[in-house]
């Protein structure tokens, strides 16, 4: 693999962790909600990823040598039910005085924006380390 390859892949999976964060950001922020704009309460969402093929053809279009990386292939919503409190003063209440929150659990979403966050800067560290090794490879052969 090339180390141009490298950085094809590193970047995909830096764009990647970039959605992800972007989906942990919307669930925190929906947290505490009530109703989303259809009237239910908001779902977590979860981003799904999958193996691509990034680097298959070069800059003329010739095939060349190609490296795996990831894309997001989905976003999915959670099919948990929502947190229901009895709450009967509030206007959103049921017939029974329950609440119906979103199912979002802000401890996970914490856990997954580390993980997210961390993914994220070893992949930015991966194109920096290529960058390095490219730059000393054009100095030999100045030298």
């Amino acid at each position: 693999m090339s180390m141009f390859r490298i950085l094809d892949v590193a970047g995909s999976a830096v764009s990647a962790q970039s959605q992800r964060l972007n989906v942990v950001a919307s669930n925190l922020a929906n947290a505490d909600t009530v109703a989303g704009p259809d009237g239910a309460a908001y779902k977590a969402r979860q981003v799904v990823f999958q193996t691509a093929l990034v680097g298959a053809k070069g800059a003329q279009g010739v095939a060349g040598a190609a490296g795996t990386g990831v894309r997001v292939a989905t976003i999915a919503e959670s099919t948990a039910e929502g947190r229901r409190v009895h709450d009967p003063k509030h206007p959103a209440a049921d017939a029974e005085g329950y609440v119906t929150y979103s199912n979002v659990n802000p401890v996970e979403e914490m856990v997954n924006m580390i993980s997210a966050s961390r993914s994220y800067q070893n992949n930015v560290e991966v194109m920096s380390t290529a960058r390095t090794l490219l730059l000393k490879t054009l100095q030999i052969g100045q030298g």
